[in-house]
């Protein structure tokens, strides 16, 4: 699939520490890829970085992209080829509890990892990942949670964040410097994630406590994508950007296909089944969302070669078999990279 192209490339990743960021610099180790990550210790715990030992497998740099001159001496020491921006601030409720730090981080933030790139001669494709659509589970409440581009803070700053991307581009970038792109994806899943309100982390802690999941709006629809298809979507994106420049550059959706669109209260249920125990109260709502419009991923399937490979069920037992080996005091290093290897051997 990449052809050993990230074999030695040293590699920039602002946002590492989190369950997504974790992910992304293990499949770049995967690949033959050093890496440098930059980003806010974790905030959870258990937190993905721990579990698998991160900070063993990549030169690690604490640090904010709000500090500009500590971001920019950090990259210009590193002087690496691809950088990838995952480091935001991902949650719908802080975004509307705290929307100073969301905007702050998700567009000023973006912009200090831009600059500090154009200062750094040697990069050569920079991916700035400026949205994950997704939805907060409706386990504790009865409230809508859909996200909604015009009334949501959290969407309202990531667009942003893809604006300034494509301004930039087109200001700074297009005939010269590094080849840039923005990519975003839909509600994924995976192990290894341990946010609060976030669905299948609140089931897995709700089933490890012995306590009953109250589903309310028990058919909302939601697709659902394992946490690996973006990932190299954004690796196969940087890749097209450092061979061929801004012909790659734009916005591209790296989304499931309309099979994985499933009602809550079935993938609650199905994660219950696969855990082994556990009970579900679903509630009915006849005001529930159920209208819901997958992003478009025809242009990363059609100018990237990229594809969905798991569907919402493959993606959902993956997601479970991590969490049990993680109670089963499984080396969690080792159960990620077999995922990875996995999906990889799925994909080609």
């Amino acid at each position: 699939m990449f052809d050993n192209f990230y074999n030695g490339k040293k590699v920039f990743v602002a946002g590492h520490t989190d369950f997504k960021g974790g992910w992304i610099t293990l499949l770049l180790k995967s690949l033959g890829a050093q890496v440098l990550g930059y980003a806010l210790e974790p905030d959870t715990y258990p937190s993905m970085y721990e579990e698998v030992k991160l900070y063993s497998h990549c030169r690690n740099e604490f640090g904010n992209i709000l500090d500009v001159k500590r971001l920019e001496e950090t990259m210009k020491h590193y002087k690496p080829d691809i950088v990838f921006n995952l480091a935001a601030q991902p949650f719908a409720y802080i975004a509307e509890n705290d929307p100073v730090t969301t905007y702050k981080t998700n567009i000023l933030g973006a912009l200090n990892v831009l600059e500090a790139a154009k200062k750094c001669p040697s990069v050569k494709a920079f991916v700035n990942a400026t949205k994950d659509r997704g939805f907060e589970n409706n386990l504790f409440d009865k409230t809508s949670q859909k996200l909604d581009v015009n009334y949501n803070m959290y969407a309202s700053a990531m667009d942003c964040s893809e604006t300034l991307t494509n301004a930039y581009n087109h200001t700074y970038l297009k005939n010269q410097g590094f080849a840039l792109a923005s990519a975003q994806n839909e509600n994924i899943i995976g192990g290894g994630d341990w946010a609060s309100r976030r669905l299948i982390p609140d089931c897995i802690k709700l089933l490890n406590e012995n306590k009953d999941i109250l589903v309310n709006n028990a058919v909302v629809l939601r697709p659902f994508q394992f946490v690996l298809e973006p990932l190299v979507g954004y690796l196969l994106l940087a890749k097209k950007l450092y061979e061929n420049g801004s012909e790659y550059s734009g916005t591209y959706n790296f989304a499931p296909n309309r099979n994985s669109l499933v009602n809550v209260v079935d993938i609650i249920q199905k994660t219950v089944e696969l855990y082994g125990k556990g009970k579900v109260i679903a509630e009915m709502n006849v005001d529930a969302d159920t209208d819901y419009e997958i992003l478009d991923n025809s242009l990363s399937v059609s100018k990237l070669g990229w594809k969905p490979v798991y569907d919402a069920q493959t993606a959902l037992v993956k997601t479970v078999d991590w969490y049990k080996n993680f109670y089963n005091d499984e080396d969690m290093y080792e159960v990620t990279m077999t995922q990875i290897q996995e999906f990889i051997n799925a994909a080609e």
